[in-house]
């Protein structure tokens, strides 16, 4: 069966749904590289990477998610269209996004690159 980025992309937002952080860990490659503008600029390593998940999940443990679409753009690369609501949970803030992410995927289907642009 080959590799479908799109439904692998599918497969990381449900991760972050669920909050499983080991799954989210093995979806990344090592040297993968994230890229947020609109939440703290660029994140380097699989490692680094998911401290600032668990980080920003501390801050807003009732984000909800979805995807309006999730589409493959090459055999290694998909988007997703995205909006989510939150809570900041030191303030009480509600945030309210729309974005963007491009995800791109290494020949083990492991996510290297992840680059999210908002668009509210």
């Amino acid at each position: 069966m080959a590799f479908d980025p799109a439904e692998r992309h599918r497969l990381y937002h449900d991760a972050i749904e669920r909050r499983d952080f080991a799954e989210i860990r093995n979806l990344f490659a090592e040297d993968a590289v994230y890229a947020s503008p609109g939440t703290g600029g660029v994140t380097e390593g699989r490692d680094a990477i998911l401290a600032a998940f668990r980080a920003y999940f501390e801050t807003f443990a009732d984000q909800v998610a979805s995807d309006s679409l999730v589409e493959a753009l090459s055999p290694f690369s998909s988007r997703a269209l995205w909006s989510l609501r939150a809570t900041n949970g030191a303030t009480g803030a509600v945030v309210e996004r729309t974005g963007e992410e491009i995800v791109t995927f290494d020949d083990d289907g492991a996510i290297v690159r992840i680059a999210v642009e908002d668009r509210r």
